[in-house]
């Protein structure tokens, strides 16, 4: 395998550029247009989302979760018990990341975070294949298994006790909420000096908004 140099590998940003004309008043449907625009574009995972959290020791941990929703906030959905879970139970404020290459943008998004209720935690399981929904089942998110054996076995086990009946979803699994007061808009730009566009929610609710340099 070649020894490439890292510090060699460049790419030039040039397809479109920001400014507060392109951008609505409200930062949610700014998110949800360029969403729409990455589904349009067929690119891969358009949902997906690094979310970052910290943990009881203030250790940082970031990993990839998809958006299921958009409303007043952010939802995604997981297992509670998990470490994303343990982190959000320690220190309730997170913050997500959107990266589209194809399009030269990003999303930085920050907030606080909350459990949705349980009844729209059952309304998505229930929408999810049934495969998935046994995964959720079988899975104890984050802690250590012997093998690949084991995990297919508790599948298995889930498979049998939900034979020929719904699947119900366990109490340890359901969807958090991150309700934002600041989203950043980034679309990058020729020589570096990308445009960063800035949304922050005040007291009285209202959304002020600032330019950043690259």
């Amino acid at each position: 395998m070649p020894n490439r140099n890292l510090a060699d590998i460049r790419i030039h940003y040039q397809k479109d550029a920001l400014d507060w004309d392109k951008l609505a008043a409200d930062p949610l449907v700014n998110l949800r247009q360029w969403i729409d625009d990455a589904i349009a574009d067929h690119l891969y995972e358009p949902t997906a989302m690094m979310l970052a959290t910290v943990d009881a020791e203030l250790q940082p941990h970031a990993r990839v979760v998809l958006l299921k929703g958009l409303d007043s906030g952010l939802v995604f959905y997981t297992h509670y018990t998990g470490p994303k879970g343990q982190d959000l139970a320690h220190n309730p404020k997170a913050a997500l990341t959107f990266f589209w290459p194809e399009m030269e943008r990003q999303v930085r998004v920050e907030g606080r975070v909350e459990k949705v209720s349980a009844e729209e935690s059952d309304r998505y399981f229930a929408s999810r294949p049934r495969d998935s929904q046994l995964g959720a089942c079988a899975s104890a998110q984050g802690q250590v298994v012997a093998n690949r054996a084991e995990l297919e076995a508790r599948f298995a086990d889930m498979a049998a006790k939900f034979a020929g009946k719904a699947v119900q979803r366990p109490d340890h699994w359901g969807g958090y909420r991150l309700v934002p007061h600041r989203l950043e808009f980034w679309q990058g730009r020729p020589n570096r000096l990308h445009d960063r566009l800035v949304f922050k929610r005040q007291a009285d609710g209202v959304w002020a908004t600032e330019r950043l340099a690259p």
